[in-house]
């Protein structure tokens, strides 16, 4: 082709826009390669300036009480009946049918739909009231007991899914229909984070209690949707390299590796320089925070250093990769190298049968580790600045699925309440939050929806929920939806 013709059919007008912006996405790509080069500035600016964001947003919206949060889920929906909801007048109710005025023809799965009664379980495990306030917790909980001082109980959570996939992935993303972004990835692209060597957003799975039944997780209940692919999720394994792929394969070096990544650098920046994809600033940003991660995991994950007080602290499993005492220990090592948002899952909590068998077991692999955690930041001085969030996608029913015994029962899915806590970060402490009826089977004050919760966390980042958006297919997005409000009676 005629080379005057080929440079007037390039300068398009979308053509001449995209060079503009590749020009700009080019000048940051130092930022990417070398982000050593802005690393001291961006730090000194956000230890100066409270409302400093190393994200998309501009500034904070708002002084935070958070810099960072470690949220503790518990996949499955754990049982607010057996663990956090007294309910002492359940007793009467043994064996009987759950009255009609109280389930008021709500919807529930076709797992019990098709049982001709709806016999009433009270919990076989015994409650006691802890704390200066009283609060009520089960034997099962006694070191999560021994803090409630520190923590928040929400009581009336509540959900419109049924099920765990789409609940999970609402409470995980703001909506039941999977695409949209994480709340993770949604903090790392808004606020950024000032460690460079690890992912803003870290997230550890635990290994599942013997016998436990479970439900599978997706990747993109910690993806970043339509959001640029750096702010996903980093899932680090608990066995052979914590991140796949993250050691160099024998006969590659360092200064290799380093070679190898530059001139592919070099290749990706003439690309975006022509194109201007920002997706392509995004790959090169991975690429080099895994070469960052070579040094920075290694480190993070070598738990040898912590004192014997502190390992005692969070139990018998804390060494071995994988246990949830290991993860929150991890956890609280990624709070303090400053990852914005670090997620611990733990499955098994889906007691559809012989809950009283099973769940004792992972309340005691949760329990300790969990309060470790909440005492461990504490006396680092770090609970202040971090929050904490213990909770699932949905509770469970008070009727018993399948058979009722006095020592055994099981219990399907129930989304018109369960039981959240949070601690730290500008909760208020020493509070229980809401109530439900004398079946916890509905809210009767203070409702929180989930919406609610996720617009709550991000008040304590700094975010309003309403104005962290996104533009996609014509529509500004936002974690929130369309809905949500801040629980001001749960900030102090």
């Amino acid at each position: 082709m005629n080379p005057l013709a080929q440079h007037f059919q390039n300068e398009t007008r979308r053509y001449f826009f995209g060079r503009m912006a590749a020009g700009i996405g080019t000048a940051a790509l130092a930022s990417l390669t070398n982000p050593q080069l802005f690393a001291a500035d961006a730090a000194a600016n956000n230890a100066a300036n409270p409302l400093a964001s190393l994200g998309e947003l501009k500034a904070l919206h708002h002084a935070p009480k958070a810099k960072r949060v470690i949220w503790l889920f518990m996949a499955d929906g754990p049982s607010q009946l057996d663990l956090w909801d007294h309910k002492p007048k359940l007793t009467e109710f043994y064996d009987k049918d759950l009255p009609e005025s109280v389930r008021m023809g709500q919807r529930i799965t076709t797992m019990t739909s098709g049982q001709a009664r709806f016999p009433c379980a009270p919990t076989k495990f015994k409650f006691a009231q802890h704390g200066k306030h009283g609060a009520w917790v089960s034997e099962l909980l006694p070191n999560l007991a021994s803090i409630v001082d520190d923590l928040a109980i929400v009581k009336t959570m509540h959900t419109e899914a049924i099920n765990h996939d789409p609940a999970i992935t609402f409470i995980q993303t703001g909506s039941q229909i999977p695409g949209r972004p994480s709340m993770g990835a949604w903090a790392s692209y808004g606020i950024g984070s000032v460690n460079q060597d690890l992912p803003a957003y870290v997230v550890l799975h635990s290994r599942i209690a013997a016998g436990s039944q479970t439900q599978a997780l997706f990747s993109r209940l910690w993806g970043s949707g339509f959001l640029p692919t750096k702010h996903a999720g980093v899932a680090l394994r608990s066995s052979g390299d914590p991140v796949l792929y993250l050691s160099n394969p024998p006969g590659v070096s360092a200064d290799t590796r380093r070679t190898m990544l530059d001139g592919l650098a070099e290749l990706n920046q003439k690309k975006q320089a022509q194109v201007g994809d920002p997706e392509i600033a995004s790959r090169i940003a991975q690429y080099e925070m895994a070469f960052r991660m070579q040094s920075s995991v290694p480190e993070l994950v070598d738990v040898s250093k912590e004192s014997a007080e502190t390992l005692a602290m969070y139990g018998e499993e804390v060494k071995t990769p994988g246990t949830f005492a290991y993860n929150c220990l991890l956890a609280r090592r990624l709070a303090e190298r400053g990852v914005r948002f670090t997620q611990v899952f733990l499955r098994g909590w889906d007691h559809h049968g012989n809950l009283p068998g099973q769940i004792p077991n992972l309340s005691k692999a949760m329990d300790q580790p969990a309060a470790a955690l909440v005492k461990d930041l504490k006396q680092r001085g770090m609970l202040d600045d971090t929050l904490v969030v213990w909770g699932g996608e949905f509770g469970r029913t008070v009727y018993s699925q399948g058979t009722l015994t006095k020592d055994n029962y099981g219990r399907d899915h129930h989304p018109r309440c369960f039981t959240m806590w949070l601690a730290g970060g500008g909760i208020k402490p020493g509070i229980v939050h809401g109530e439900t009826d004398d079946f916890s089977y509905n809210v009767t004050e203070k409702p929180v929806h989930v919406h609610d919760l996720n617009a709550t966390i991000l008040h304590c980042l700094g975010i309003h929920h309403e104005r962290l958006t996104y533009r996609f297919q014509g529509r500004d997005f936002r974690l929130t939806d369309v809905e949500g409000k801040i629980v001001k009676e749960i900030l102090v």
